[in-house]
């Protein structure tokens, strides 16, 4: 799978609003037949930094998502509301699904 973390400084004045400017994108995203997730998290130290966090069933899966119209729309609408350029971290790694943390593991949780 292609796994994706991106970071997204939103701009102060935008920040408590950016679920619902990305709702759209978020949305299309989550509907895509290789889209194994699509989720974001607002830091807990800095109000206006969120977190996506998104994996891809495989290349074919990545491609789809980034030639669709969608994306293009998120292209041209998200970035009046950002303060900086995304960063990201985009890894292929060799599963399909969250791994579990055997270090804190939940005695009983198979």
């Amino acid at each position: 799978m292609i796994f994706i973390t991106a970071k997204f400084r939103v701009r102060p004045e935008d920040a408590d609003n950016w679920p619902r400017i990305a709702a759209d994108f978020t949305a299309a995203t989550r509907t895509e037949p290789g889209c194994l997730w699509f989720d974001w998290s607002r830091s807990l130290d800095d109000p206006t930094e969120y977190v996506l966090v998104e994996a891809f069933r495989d290349d074919e899966a990545g491609a789809a998502h980034v030639q669709s119209e969608h994306f293009r729309e998120a292209q041209r609408t998200l970035p009046p509301h950002l303060a900086e350029t995304p960063r990201i971290v985009n890894v292929t790694v060799p599963q399909q699904d969250w791994s579990r943390l055997g270090e804190m593991a939940v005695p009983g949780d198979a």
